[in-house]
């Protein structure tokens, strides 16, 4: 966990995020995930 940290933190390494659904659009969200057109993570937000 430490070298991770220190690699986000350093900038060397960036997740990539597709798209972002709010927690009442999951069924939207998976739908698209198996879709498989994505070209990242998909990140459901909770608010």
């Amino acid at each position: 966990m430490a070298v991770l940290t220190d690699l986000l933190e350093s900038g060397n390494l960036k997740p990539v995020v597709d798209r972002t659904y709010p927690l009442k659009s999951i069924p939207e969200a998976l739908a698209y995930l198996v879709s498989g057109r994505t070209r990242g993570k998909v990140v459901i937000t909770v608010a």
